[in-house]
């Protein structure tokens, strides 16, 4: 091998580890929540990984339901998916389920919401 060759390989190998290294660091200082909006109509809040695949950890539910005191007006609920009767880790997604998903800003009532628990 000559010396442009070699060169080559070493900014090549040096490329990738910078980003294994700058993806590492992301998924793991980053703690703001995501939205997921799935086809079948539920809407989860929670970490969202999307790589290798689409991973939601520290999951909620959001329900909808009735006001009882005025039946014209919802009510919007955050449930844990770690209270629920089946309490997986994490949510595993399907990419083809999922319709869109997205940060949450700090200021949305549900980031307000989960940073007051």
């Amino acid at each position: 091998m000559n010396k442009n060759t070699i060169v080559g390989i070493i900014v090549v190998v040096i490329v990738i580890l910078a980003g294994v290294l700058g993806w590492y660091y992301n998924t793991k200082t980053k703690n703001n929540y995501s939205i997921v909006y799935l086809s079948t109509g539920e809407v989860y809040v929670g970490k969202l990984s999307t790589f290798p695949d689409l991973r939601l950890k520290d999951a909620y539910i959001l329900l909808v339901t009735q006001d009882p005191a005025d039946k014209t007006k919802n009510n919007f609920q955050l449930n844990p998916i770690a209270e629920a009767l089946w309490a997986p880790e994490y949510l595993q997604l399907t990419k083809e389920n999922v319709v869109f998903h997205g940060p949450l800003l700090k200021t949305s009532k549900i980031a307000e919401t989960l940073s007051a628990r």
